[in-house]
């Protein structure tokens, strides 16, 4: 007989799993570019998929189908004399959703740069063999289970899991083009929409209710409902904790409080305390909790700087690190046997010996899978398809955000800062020596004064009234600005009798060199950012009245007012009546 509250209880908190798949979906495009979040889209999903098909057919016999010390059985399709204390397809569909969470949080650090088929075999790999293997040790009647190991929902069984593989990969990937300089230090490659990122952790945090809470597995009896409770509330101290810790610690490294760092913070809590939620006090979550945030930090800088292993959104320091810490501080905070209950080094030693062979198990197999898929499907996609982005070349997705404006990627191998190239039908660059301006200071504009002494000597008498009808009929006054100004400097050079100009949308800079902002600890390159470039054609009216018109309207004092740049037009000619000189100037109004 079962329990319809054990069964309704099991069953929603496999729901709130399986909605941590939307979760880890929004995190990961959040923390990567606009050109991969069609990818990201599907890597997600496909693994759920994947991992749905493959543990029902033989990961979820080769976990729970015995009580052997290495291997469950070969159980396929869930079927046998496997009994539970709730309805095998209940079971089955819990146990399922806790799978694919493994899977999916490779998906994270291999972002950007991973082929899409080579994928697809690593979650159906993961799925039906590597993560089974190691689960039936741990829950499933193996011999860590035997030895008393603990890993109440799975900081170990589950996010340790994920979190190595996500190493191993992401290691055997290689980092992404324009993460490195040639002198190996990080640059960071911010992701495109930390608004996703945000609510992706909301929903993981919410999720997580269920990951905990429902591996009670049954809410029946004054004993488990206490049980359940006490869960439920060190999750959301932990997370709580963990949270306030990352973003207290990358304000005392970074000078301000870290975006991205403090969501990693709400997770790495979250793995930490998955372990032994269970068994420790609330006091134990906070310090749990407090300890996976501040450690996560310092793990994404050394992974990040020393190690050189690229990860976009931090699942290796959040997930591994976290998750094997989570799981031994376990041992120390547990109330019954942990080190600082009078417990000695026993239960801390049955920890650490569980969290190593789980990592030497999901090591050595993830490198054999990953070194073999670099051999035989391809691994990583070319140099092409990933400055293009996976969006456009894996899929045949031009953008995710049809109908938006999205910044162009501007990175190479260098790690300077260059324009996304254009391709042509083919897939070949059309420009692979792409020509955008690296600073609003070295804008080169067509017609610039030659940088000749002749030409600085006849720049300079342009700006003499007496001399600028001398010099040359036609001249052509640039400048670089804010487009918040344009107006203001449309309405002021009208003020003065030009009526005429050309608008352009051109990239700079937005950082004045000397300020180093960081994005998870990594200097964020000097971005180009949208501009418009303002050009105009005088003959009859003084240069000198221009600029110093443009300068009155434009000048704060401040860095990054612009430069004006002033140059000779051989000609102008209108096309309508073929005038030509300073004639076709005359008598019309251009508009914006």
């Amino acid at each position: 007989m079962y329990s319809s509250v054990d069964v309704i209880w099991t069953l929603l908190g496999a729901f709130l799993v399986f909605f941590m798949q939307a979760g880890f979906t929004l995190v990961e495009a959040g923390f990567t570019r606009a050109k991969n979040a069609g990818n990201i889209i599907m890597k997600n999903l496909i693994d759920f998929c994947f991992g749905t098909v493959l543990y029902w057919i033989i990961g979820f016999g080769i976990m729970f189908g015995g009580s052997s010390a290495i291997f469950g059985g070969f159980n396929f399709f869930a079927s046998g004399t496997l009994t539970f204390d709730l309805p095998t397809p209940t079971f089955l569909l819990f146990q399922t959703v806790f799978c694919a969470t493994a899977a999916t949080i490779v998906s994270g650090a291999m972002a950007e740069r991973t082929s899409f088929i080579a994928y697809c075999i690593y979650s159906a790999i993961i799925s039906g063999l590597i993560y089974p293997i190691s689960g039936h040790w741990i829950w499933g009647g193996g011999f860590l289970a035997e030895m008393g190991f603990h890993d109440f929902a799975g900081s170990t069984a589950v996010h340790m899991v994920g979190g190595v593989a996500a190493f191993v990969g992401a290691a055997i990937l290689g980092p992404r083009i324009g993460k490195y300089t040639k002198d190996k230090k990080s640059q960071a490659i911010p992701g495109h929409n930390l608004t996703f990122a945000a609510l992706g952790v909301f929903i993981l945090w919410f999720s997580w209710f269920g990951f905990n809470g429902g591996s009670t597995t049954s809410m029946t009896g004054d004993d488990t409902m206490i049980l359940a409770s006490n869960v439920l509330v060190n999750t959301n101290i932990a997370a709580a904790t963990g949270t306030i810790a990352a973003m207290v610690v990358s304000w005392i490294k970074y000078k301000k409080p870290d975006v991205s760092l403090t969501l990693n913070g709400t997770l790495a809590g979250l793995v930490g305390i998955t372990a032994g939620c269970d068994v420790v006090s609330a006091p134990g979550a906070v310090a749990i909790g407090s300890i996976a945030g501040i450690v996560m930090v310092f793990a994404v800088e050394f992974i990040d700087n020393k190690l050189h292993v690229d990860d976009p959104v931090g699942a290796v320091a959040v997930h591994g690190v976290c998750g094997a810490l989570g799981t031994l501080l376990t041992g120390v905070f547990a109330v019954e046997g942990g080190l600082l209950y009078g417990g000695g080094l026993s239960y801390l030693g049955t920890q650490f010996i569980g969290v190593f062979v789980t990592m030497a198990w999901v090591g050595a197999t993830t490198t054999v899978l990953f070194t073999v898929l670099k051999h035989t499907v391809g691994l990583r996609v070319s140099a092409e398809e990933e400055i293009a982005g996976m969006d456009l070349m894996e899929h045949g997705l031009p953008t995710a955000y049809s109908g938006f404006v999205i910044t162009p990627d501007m990175t190479d191998g260098s790690g300077q800062t260059v324009t996304q190239n254009a391709l042509a039908g083919n897939g070949s660059l059309l420009n692979p020596t792409p020509e955008l301006a690296t600073n609003v200071a070295n804008i080169q504009l067509e017609d610039t004064v030659e940088e000749t002494s002749s030409a600085t000597t006849a720049t300079k008498d342009w700006l003499r009234p007496s001399a600028a009808k001398e010099k040359t009929d036609i001249t052509t006054i640039s400048v670089v600005i804010n487009e918040n100004k344009l107006e203001k400097l449309k309405n002021g050079l009208e003020d003065i009798g030009i009526e005429g100009l050309t608008v352009t949308q051109v990239l700079g800079h937005g950082i004045q060199k000397g300020n180093t902002e960081y994005y998870r600890g990594s200097p964020v390159p000097t971005k180009l950012l949208p501009k418009v470039k303002v050009d105009v054609v005088v003959s009859s009216i003084p240069v000198h009245q221009v600029v110093e018109k443009m300068k009155r309207i434009l000048h704060t004092g401040n860095p990054g007012d612009g430069k004006i740049f002033v140059s000779n037009m051989e000609n102008v000619i209108r096309i309508s009546n073929s005038d030509e000189g300073s004639e076709a100037l005359q008598g019309y109004d251009t508009k914006i």
